[in-house]
């Protein structure tokens, strides 16, 4: 059975500007539930790290700062949010829950958290709706217990945008090899180095997307050989997101998912999914790229 991280804080309390795109985190664990994709013990409430968890990846000055919210105009206008003691609540849990996905995955082989992917994270700042990096503080931790047997990670970033702050959290760390693969002009204007950076043109479609994937990602898991891998799977490379420049199609999208999670259960590869991004306009859009995600982790793990 799937494991997946969900909250029903990760919505509130914010703006209303804000609110739209964080419906999805409402509607898409009930639509699964009302479809039968997963039943309602696979749902797992998860809870805020210790600080030690966080602190192996972000700089203590920012994160203590950020905690007692003493960050400066700029680098909260950076984030995109307000900020609140409930902001923090809800950063630090989605972080939680990408910490207790990546201990399920190893023994259940997949685990999902319907928030996660906080990629514009840096190790001293947030930004774009990321105050901290929760793939990168749950990949740190395997690495830190050798005892869990990962020596070497893999992170799969397909959201539209690049993995700006994750590349450069793990720019000097060998064990973790970080594959962005991203609409060239989209967010972020200034791009970090990936160790695989593939910048996309504006308008590529299915068939070029998916092509570059299939010729790319196989190549990677053999040279990498790694134990552990992380999948940002944002649906915002649709062709009718507001806010990216590709023309996937929900099939297109649908298809990347299934290659990417085919090829980690055929290697045995323990893999975390974090949602990432969507902005389309309509809601439904959204849900639904985002529940076939959950539909090929249960046909495939069961």
């Amino acid at each position: 059975m799937l494991a997946i991280a969900w909250a029903p804080l990760y919505a509130h309390p914010l703006p209303d500007n804000h609110r739209f795109p964080m419906l999805k985190y409402e509607l898409l664990p009930e639509q699964l539930l009302r479809e039968g994709v997963v039943p309602e013990e696979a749902f797992f409430r998860p809870a805020p790290p210790p600080d030690e968890e966080i602190l192996r990846v972000h700089e203590a000055d920012y994160y203590h700062r950020l905690l007692a919210g003493q960050l400066t105009r700029h680098e909260e206008r950076a984030t995109g949010f307000p900020w609140s003691p409930e902001l923090i609540t809800r950063e630090t849990t989605i972080l939680g829950g990408t910490l207790e996905c990546a201990r399920r995955a190893l023994t259940g082989g997949v685990a999902l958290n319907i928030a996660g992917g906080t990629h514009h994270a840096f190790r001293n700042r947030g930004e774009g709706f990321c105050l901290l990096n929760d793939q990168a503080a749950a990949a740190a931790y395997l690495l830190a217990h050798p005892g869990l047997g990962v020596r070497r990670v893999l992170i799969v970033d397909l959201d539209v945008h690049q993995g700006n702050g994750t590349a450069a959290i793990f720019e000097q760390e060998p064990r973790v090899f970080t594959f962005s693969m991203h609409g060239a002009r989209n967010y972020p204007h200034r791009k970090e180095t990936s160790d695989l950076d593939l910048p996309l043109p504006d308008g590529t479609d299915d068939a070029t997307y998916l092509a570059l994937l299939r010729a790319t990602l196989p190549r990677l898991l053999d040279e990498q050989q790694p134990d552990f891998v992380f999948y940002l799977s944002g649906v915002d490379v649709l062709a009718t997101d507001k806010l990216g420049h590709l023309s996937l199609t929900p099939e297109g999208c649908r298809q990347r998912d299934a290659y990417v999670l085919e090829l980690c259960h055929r290697h045995q590869l323990p893999v975390v999914v974090c949602m990432g991004g969507g902005y389309s306009p309509r809601i439904a859009d959204i849900v639904n790229a985002h529940a076939a995600t959950f539909r090929i982790a249960a046909d495939l793990w069961g």
